[in-house]
């Protein structure tokens, strides 16, 4: 888990969305409130949603939820070379 120094200051979300679907997770725009998209990792069938923006707090959270998710396979060293 990076620290809030270590991460960039906002990420656009479409490079993110990008780069989780690189990795294996499942895009919806409809699973989502309003602008937010829904991401799904196939073998659990969990899903994190997406906000529309993605300043360093609320990364940080996503990052969480997303390890916790894929019990580990996917990290923010990963993301971060996927980007």
């Amino acid at each position: 888990m990076p620290s809030l120094s270590e991460l960039p200051g906002e990420i656009k979300r479409s490079r993110f969305l990008r780069a989780l679907m690189r990795l294996g997770f499942l895009i919806s725009e409809t699973g989502g409130n309003g602008s937010h998209y829904k991401a799904t990792w196939p073998s659990t069938q969990k899903a994190v949603i997406i906000e529309y923006k993605l300043p360093k707090q609320t990364l940080k959270y996503l990052i969480k939820e997303i390890e916790d998710i894929t019990e580990g396979g996917v990290t923010w060293e990963k993301i971060r070379e996927n980007l």
